[in-house]
């Protein structure tokens, strides 16, 4: 039952339709306050009332039934409990019918969502500044899907620039095609490394640098041979990163796709009079917007991110017909974004509303920002080798009778990397420490791999067992596990609403401590058989919402930790 519409729709409130009154009702922090209470200073300003008065009001004009049992008004709150007895049978049920789909819904169906993540650069390595990107973009994936949206993952690869330039002339200076396929992205790192290096002396590298990326863009076969290996190389490195963190796309199409669909973008600006002349360069004009002018072309007749990126969006809407189109670049990037919207919709597209940029925080190590061209970076294999290695020490001193221990490590190590990143808030910066990652107490990814484990141990204990809907006298413990379980369904089209994967996160940590505090104080095994049956019927709901969540996030669970 959606609660909230219900009580909504039993609300005598003149002025507000059924969902903008649903809107506004929320969970209270505590169950003693009520299942959901309506902020009542949302209306003042439409009724003309005092919060007080209205939550008065409001409480003496609602009829409790067989689904609201009681209705409070407190400081402006008008707070309600639900009929615990049946909310608790209605929820088992459906959790434990649907399982692996509890949560999800059809609420996408026939539409598409297309994300822009992850985005990594040819010939230069995995490292952990391409981690939130990839894991926020692989997560919302994921929510999308879950919620019944046909899904269009795209990895915009960086595969256009005077950087592919540079590396051809590193690589004929200083290197061979042996040592690129024997050392792979480290010896591509390390010319790359090396050319900027050696450039600082002897300027006239650039100018070499610059001539070898005409090249490439004129078709000649030699560079573009070894661009085709830098990038072939690229992809198998990285691809052995997305296959530990379960990521997957559906597009490769990287900025030298859309190579011959810059013309037409041009083209169109053109003849909508939107094109103007400014030292040579080609722009458009949002002075009056109050942003800078959006580059199109420079002065020699080059093009940029926006032209690239104005044609990769007109691309994906005449390709795919989506309904949102999000974006999950850093926040540096702000105006890049705000510039390409606001050009697409000068240029008369309805949908360059439907653009969205996803922006997250940036990483940095302790001691200042990383740089590839200095050779500063922390390497994403060597963070998840790190942790893998952690959690099989962990594992090995606290049961070492474990089976599978190297794949319980893996599942250990590559989830608390990808719910490291993902428990804050996206916008936040973070300053990567391989301490706090390797950090295996408190709110961790752990702690819930292992309450799921916890879960099927007990269940490994019992006799099966077949829920029918009898619900004894619940404890607090058993109450508090049954509300926070009745909260998935709305966290994850919150996290989908705002784009914000850590809102499971977070979801997950609480239910993880709903169901441990609950383990605790309840007897499961050796209780009278109705109430066993009913805490069981919780155990394995926990387990299925636990699982759920984190699968939503890319992260696996494991049986026995």
């Amino acid at each position: 039952m959606d609660y909230k519409q219900y009580i909504a729709s039993k609300l005598n409130c003149t002025g507000l339709n059924v969902d903008e009154l649903s809107s506004f009702i929320e969970v209270p922090p505590t169950n003693e306050l009520g299942d959901f209470a309506l902020p009542c200073f949302k209306l003042a300003k439409i009724l003309r009332k005092s919060p007080v008065a209205i939550a008065e009001d409001l409480k003496n004009a609602f009829q409790v039934d067989d689904v609201i049992s009681q209705v409070s008004a407190i400081n402006g709150y008008l707070n309600f409990k639900v009929n615990r007895t049946g909310k608790t049978k209605t929820l088992l049920t459906e959790i434990l019918y649907k399982g692996n789909l509890y949560g999800s819904s059809d609420i996408g169906l026939n539409k598409t969502v297309c994300i822009d993540f992850s985005s990594v650069n040819i010939a230069k390595p995995f490292h952990i500044g391409h981690l939130s990107t990839t894991v926020i973009g692989s997560s919302l994936c994921k929510i999308f899907r879950f919620l019944g949206y046909k899904v269009v993952g795209i990895n915009h690869l960086g595969d256009y620039g005077t950087q592919f330039g540079k590396l051809i002339v590193a690589f004929k200076k200083w290197s061979s095609v042996e040592a690129v396929n024997e050392l792979r992205l480290k010896e591509l790192t390390r010319i790359y490394v090396k050319f900027h290096d050696e450039a600082e002396l002897d300027p006239s590298l650039d100018d070499e640098a610059r001539r070898y990326f005409k090249l490439i863009e004129d078709g000649d076969k030699e560079a573009n041979d070894l661009f085709e290996l830098f990038k072939k190389i690229t992809l198998e490195e990285v691809g052995k990163i997305y296959a530990q963190l379960n990521v997957t796309f559906d597009s490769y199409a990287g900025e030298s796709f859309y190579n011959d669909k810059m013309q037409p973008i041009v083209d169109e600006l053109s003849s909508k009079g939107l094109l103007k002349k400014s030292e040579g360069a080609s722009i458009v004009d949002l002075e009056e917007y109050g942003m800078p002018p959006c580059l199109i072309l420079k002065a020699d007749g080059s093009s940029l991110y926006a032209t690239r990126d104005l044609a990769a969006a007109v691309y994906r809407k005449n390709t795919y017909d989506f309904y949102k189109c999000l974006y999950v670049v850093a926040y540096q990037q702000n105006l890049h974004f705000k510039q390409f919207f606001k050009v697409l919709d000068l240029m008369g597209k309805d949908w360059a509303n439907d653009l969205v940029h996803v922006a997250y925080g940036m990483v940095s190590l302790e001691d200042g920002a990383m740089s590839t061209r200095h050779g500063k970076v922390v390497l994403l294999e060597d963070v998840i080798a790190k942790t893998v290695e952690k959690a099989r020490s962990v594992i090995e001193s606290k049961n070492p009778d474990l089976p599978d221990k190297d794949k319980v490590a893996k599942a250990v190590g590559t989830g608390a990397v990808i719910f490291g990143a993902l428990q804050n808030n996206k916008i936040k910066d973070i300053v990567f420490s391989i301490d706090k990652v390797l950090n295996f107490d408190g709110e961790t990814c752990p702690y819930v791999q292992y309450t799921v484990a916890r879960c099927n141990s007990v269940l490994e204990r019992s006799d099966n067992f077949t829920f029918k809907g009898n619900i004894p006298e619940m404890t607090s413990f058993e109450y508090d596990l049954v509300s926070e379980l009745g909260k998935f369904s709305d966290v994850v089209k919150s996290s989908a609403d705002k784009y914000e994967p850590s809102f499971i996160t977070r979801y997950a940590l609480d239910l993880a401590s709903a169901f441990n505090k609950f383990y605790i104080n309840c007897k499961i095994i050796g209780s009278p058989e109705d109430i066993k049956v009913f805490r069981l019927a919780l155990v394995k709901s926990t387990k299925t919402v636990l699982t759920n969540a984190l699968t939503l996030l890319g992260i696996e669970t494991v049986e026995k930790m």
